[in-house]
């Protein structure tokens, strides 16, 4: 079974229940209408030449029915981020996996000043060239029977490729991961198992697909259970989002912790009353945040942990089982070891080390890039690059990247631990990150980026030497207003370290 004839299952069994109620069209989209735009949209992408479609379009009915349609007619769909650099995407994706058609919009171009990419085809086209024919074979093929229908459609194993998706390139080049429908079928089951999920549930789906926390989440996960989903092309629309959770009653909210924060900036008590799960992944949940969240909704923000590689959840807190501040206990169906950094010799636990992990999650491998896969992957085993600690109890803590520890005076700091310390000092409002600027003395010096200077930083340094020894203590702070994003809402360290490193070398150190 592969994911587009799971997806063929439940459009037959929910046929008339709404799928999609999509905010960029206003449209509500039934699951049979859904099928019988897959249909069409499979027939249309089969006259592309290749293996693979890029897909470069917002979180809609149109990015979904893209994806559908793309593995309907036999081809892998490769997601294009378009927050940042755009066209530079497109082209790194279209040279790194040798392929030409992406389907995009025209409206997204406009939006956000995309420059036209050759092999690029409007969705918008795409869908003004659908006949009445064409709708009323795609219509009357929809009624067949439920394994006819997925007989009739691209079929085969598990292990075939499903996505292929980038890494998020906050540290380095971006790599082309290939994701398998075991792999993702493995996180929805493991995932559903885990909250108890139901087809009358409501998702908000809000995250981008190009990042597989979104498309996992957001995407596969609603609609192979039946779920309704209410799509936002923008995270950032926090009033938008807020208006939705009411109108809709949503009752799953998945995000990242930047996008969490912004709804809770915005929202008034009573707004989340009908939130049953709010679970925060791909960056650190700061304690005022879950604290913001309990205070003013009554809401548990659990925590979880994942990467591109394992499709992604790799552990996460459960109501029933929750230590706040961890990253929860890992989901049925994986292993977790953690290992020595130096000797790669598995450690008890208590002990912090690197995190590796192994089961069905864990990825194909990096498309064209068999070096790297085998540096990763050593016996069904994945190198996250992450460091943590196993608990006595089970429960995983997230220690931070192996390359967000920086060496200096002999010793190794967690950057992700003085974020930590610093985040609890800082008014609830202002937002932090840390990062780590050459020294030709010492190696390295730790600064801190903050969204304003209405600080007393000097007397936080102060406060942070009692949690910290002197050599991690931010030398100095600067203020950057709006620290730079990655679209899947984790914060791009390279370029926030960029800023901070032409600060000093331009002399305009913003310090307190």
């Amino acid at each position: 079974m592969q994911l587009q004839q799971e997806f063929i299952s439940i459009a037959k069994k929910y046929s008339k229940k709404i799928a999609i109620y999509d905010q960029a069209t206003g449209k509500d989209i039934t699951y049979d209408k859904m099928l019988i735009a897959s249909f069409i949209l499979a027939k249309k992408f089969s006259v592309y030449r290749g293996q693979f479609i890029g897909i470069m379009i917002p979180t809609s009915a149109g990015c979904m029915l893209s994806i559908l349609g793309t593995l309907m007619s036999g081809k892998i769909p490769v997601m294009i981020n378009y927050s940042t650099g755009a066209a530079n995407n497109c082209i790194y994706a279209q040279e790194k996996c040798s392929f030409k058609t992406i389907i995009t919009s025209k409206k997204l171009l406009e939006k956000l000043k995309i420059e036209f990419v050759n092999g690029m085809v409007f969705i918008e086209d795409i869908m003004a060239s659908i006949t009445t024919g064409d709708k009323l074979k795609a219509a009357l093929r929809s009624k067949l029977p439920t394994g006819m229908l997925q007989k009739s459609v691209q079929h085969g194993d598990e292990d075939e490729t499903s996505v292929i998706l980038f890494t998020s390139g906050s540290e380095k080049d971006p790599k082309a991961v290939q994701l398998t429908h075991k792999n993702i079928f493995h996180n929805l089951h493991a995932c559903n198992e885990v909250f108890e999920l139901s087809h009358e549930d409501i998702f908000l789906a809000n995250l981008p697909f190009f990042h597989v926390f979104g498309l996992t989440t957001n995407f596969w996960l609603p609609i192979t259970i039946g779920c309704a989903m209410v799509a936002h092309a923008n995270p950032l629309d926090y009033k938008n989002i807020i208006d939705s959770i009411k109108k809709y009653k949503i009752t799953i909210m998945i995000g990242t912790p930047s996008f969490f924060y912004g709804y809770l900036k915005r929202s008034q008590p009573g707004d989340f009353s009908t939130i049953r799960i709010a679970c925060a992944g791909a960056d650190k949940l700061t304690e005022q945040l879950r604290e913001g969240y309990k205070k003013h909704h009554g809401i548990e923000v659990l925590e979880g942990y994942g990467t591109t590689e394992t499709s992604p959840v790799i552990s996460v807190n459960a109501k029933e089982a929750n230590k706040p501040g961890s990253i929860g206990k890992p989901i049925p169906g994986v292993q977790v070891k953690i290992l020595d950094r130096e000797t790669d010799e598995e450690l008890p636990r208590g002990k912090e080390g690197k995190i590796v992990v192994k089961g069905d999650l864990v990825m194909k491998g990096y498309y064209g890039d068999i070096e790297e896969t085998t540096l990763r992957i050593h016996n069904g085993w994945y190198d996250t690059g992450d460091m943590g600690v196993m608990d006595e109890d089970g429960f995983l803590w997230h220690r931070g990247r192996l390359r967000r520890f920086v060496k200096i005076g002999g010793e190794m700091v967690s950057l992700v631990k003085v974020e930590d310390v610093l985040n609890k000092l800082l008014p609830e409002n202002v937002i932090c990150c840390v990062v780590d600027v050459p020294n030709p003395t010492k190696g390295s010096d730790i600064v801190a980026a903050l969204t304003t200077a209405e600080v007393d930083f000097k007397k936080i340094k102060k406060l942070m030497a009692k949690e910290l020894p002197a050599i991690a203590i931010p030398k100095e702070s600067h203020v950057i207003e709006n620290i730079p994003m990655m679209g899947s809402g984790k914060v791009n360290f390279r370029e926030v370290e960029k800023i901070c490193r032409d600060y000093i070398d331009n002399g305009k150190k913003h310090r307190s």
